[in-house]
């Protein structure tokens, strides 16, 4: 995108633009794409940042009926626990000519696509349940009696292999690797740098923030705070509740900052602190990923602590 190869982006739900690493480097290549459409039931940060025609499109939510062919649909969801249930939609539909996910998705495909014997877009869009029998095939063990099993109390359990201790791989046992270094970041310590960890909260999810309860780390109230551990702080002459700014310190020339962090004691390694994602994605490079997966290495950002420039004197 950067190198102006991607022209067009369409997104059916999601806040894509705010869940990329890199935002300074990102918001202004967005801005030069031909076309974007966001498909959502809910508005996001993404719908503002567009390109030089965009379309944000609403979309059935899963609140409401779904009716196709003069059927109500159901659909299935998963939760953190490979838990998955069925459901059902009861509100009116805000308006008649709403479209469900999985209407676009084929409409879309059966607009774009050759006709082809086995891709039966009207025939799927009708009946969900089809969809299902096919994801059944496809993974029997996992989803074996689909549609029977999603609205049965509780839900089914999709299962995890590799929690039965049962290993998937040629010799039928967990398969480890010995890493060349001891850290494959990428980039290594120096004087003054710090290893930033990015982490949601307990009431978030991705890019959702549902509240500023963080319960699981006994924090609360704001999300604009820099977690480093007691002794660090020492070091680097800070005190509880002081405004600091993060820069990004990756050696690569760029400037990235996230300014106005308050200063949290927090129980982590030396060198090493912590902020919430995404809105500490500015400080991620976009060249900072997993070589095979891609995935940003947001568990080992380098970064440097400044005083914030309008701190005000305790």
């Amino acid at each position: 995108m950067c190198e102006g190869t991607v022209r067009a982006f369409v997104s059916l739900g999601g806040n894509f633009v705010r869940a990329i690493p890199d935002r300074d480097v990102m918001e202004p290549a967005w801005a030069g794409q031909a076309l974007t459409v966001y498909i959502a039931t809910k508005l996001n940060r993404s719908h503002l940042v567009h390109g030089r025609a965009s379309y944000l499109l609403p979309c059935l939510a899963r609140s409401e009926q779904d009716l196709q062919a003069g059927a109500a649909q159901s659909v299935s969801m998963e939760d953190s626990f490979s838990h998955i249930y069925g459901s059902i939609g009861r509100r009116k539909p805000a308006s008649e000519h709403l479209r469900s996910e999985l209407a676009i998705v084929a409409g879309l495909a059966k607009a774009t696509l050759p006709a082809h014997p086995k891709w039966q877009w009207d025939a799927w869009t009708a009946d969900y349940g089809r969809v299902r029998d096919l994801i059944e095939q496809t993974w029997p063990e996992m989803f074996g009696h689909y549609n029977a099993r999603m609205f049965q109390p509780g839900g089914f359990y999709r299962g995890n292999p590799a929690r039965e201790r049962v290993w998937k791989t040629d010799s039928g046992k967990a398969q480890f690797t010995t890493p060349t270094v001891l850290s494959a970041l990428g980039v290594g310590d120096a004087p003054g740098r710090f290893h930033l960890i990015t982490m949601r909260s307990n009431d978030q999810f991705n890019t959702t923030i549902y509240g500023f309860s963080d319960r699981l780390r006994g924090l609360e109230g704001a999300r604009a705070i820099l977690l480093i551990n007691p002794a660090d702080m020492q070091c680097q002459g800070l005190r509880e509740g002081q405004l600091v700014d993060l820069l990004g310190d990756a050696d690569d020339g760029a400037t990235r900052v996230v300014a106005g962090l308050t200063v949290t004691p927090f129980n982590l390694p030396d060198g090493c602190v912590g902020g919430y994602y995404p809105e500490m994605n500015a400080l991620v490079p976009l060249w900072y990923h997993d070589q095979a997966s891609k995935t940003p290495a947001s568990k080992g950002v380098p970064v440097r602590i400044r005083a914030h420039a309008d701190a005000q004197p305790a």
